[in-house]
């Protein structure tokens, strides 16, 4: 590994040097324990607490608000603020507080109706559930009932689809969306086997179809698959499934070669890799990364990928 990305880590964000830190230079606990607590005063995370509203949510004009919460909250996450930390967790205790999902079904957040869904209870679409699942896992909100809805809706095939029972057939944009939550969620509570059995089924969907192609033909099932995109969305492409293949400590498997080689293929000069598609709509915040740069968080996970998998 080149010591040129690394240092370009180093030398960013907050939300990124401390995980440079813990999953590339093997810092010290202290050193990258230190590196986190920066990340609710400056940089990205800050400026996402700074921007939250004070019924909780997060608002973008022209936007729905349980959108804009949603997505950016999930950014929130990703920067590895610590939950333990006060103003996180204030902001979440805002949130928890006032918001609940519309309990006609539909995805907009109401403000004080006692007869909706918590926010960290979830909606109806797997795809929303699962990145609620995910928060309420990573900042000790876990709900059970999220969790074994989600159970209950694994198709036969190991993944969801946020169109059953319409269809019968799983969907990577909701299965890895599921996946991240369900993981979270295990973490969260600890020993958890019937939600381990239904990931290793859901790793077989994936696994099975080498992580982008499809399993009839061997062509490839959407060409976005292969674009390295960030921040996390509905959307799913490779970096997004290794990286989830590396936190969840599945092992290596002849099956995600393939996948592993693309994201060697698309190192640039000096360990940097580009932002190939910017999911950066409805954000409270400015993202300040652009489609076709190099880009520190691609970087930052792809290094830590083939860290692992290579």
């Amino acid at each position: 590994m080149s010591v040129d990305g690394v240092d370009w880590l180093l030398d960013s964000d907050p939300a990124i040097r401390w995980q440079a830190l813990r999953d590339l230079a093997d810092a010290g606990d202290a050193a990258v324990a230190a590196a986190r607590t920066r990340v609710a005063y400056e940089g990205l995370g800050a400026e996402i607490l700074a921007a939250q509203e004070s019924d909780g949510s997060w608002r973008l004009a022209g936007e729905p608000v349980w959108l804009t919460t949603l997505f950016t909250l999930l950014l929130l996450r990703t920067t590895g603020a610590d939950p333990a930390d006060p103003n996180v967790a204030a902001a979440v205790e805002r949130l928890e507080a006032s918001l609940r999902w519309d309990d006609t079904g539909c995805w907009d957040l109401r403000a004080g109706n006692p007869n909706a869904n918590a926010f960290f209870e979830g909606e109806v679409e797997p795809c929303i559930n699962g990145g609620v699942l995910a928060l309420g896992g990573y900042f000790g909100r876990p709900s059970d009932r999220l969790a074994q809805r989600l159970l209950g809706e694994q198709l036969d095939d190991g993944g969801w689809n946020c169109d059953a029972p319409k269809s019968a057939r799983s969907s990577f944009n909701t299965t890895i969306c599921v996946l991240e939550g369900l993981l979270a969620y295990e973490r969260a509570v600890g020993s958890a086997p019937e939600i381990a059995a239904a990931r290793r089924r859901a790793h077989e969907y994936l696994l099975d179809r080498s992580l982008f192609r499809r399993r009839t033909t061997g062509d490839v099932i959407d060409p976005r698959f292969l674009e390295l995109a960030f921040p996390p969305r509905y959307h799913y492409d490779v970096l997004r499934a290794l990286e989830y293949f590396r936190d969840a400590g599945v092992p290596k498997d002849s099956r995600i070669h393939e996948a592993v080689r693309l994201i060697e293929s698309r190192r640039r000069f000096r360990d940097r890799w580009l932002l190939e598609r910017a999911y950066d709509e409805s954000l409270a915040v400015p993202f300040n990364e652009s489609a076709g740069e190099p880009s520190r968080w691609n970087t930052l996970r792809a290094l830590r990928v083939l860290r692992r998998y290579s």
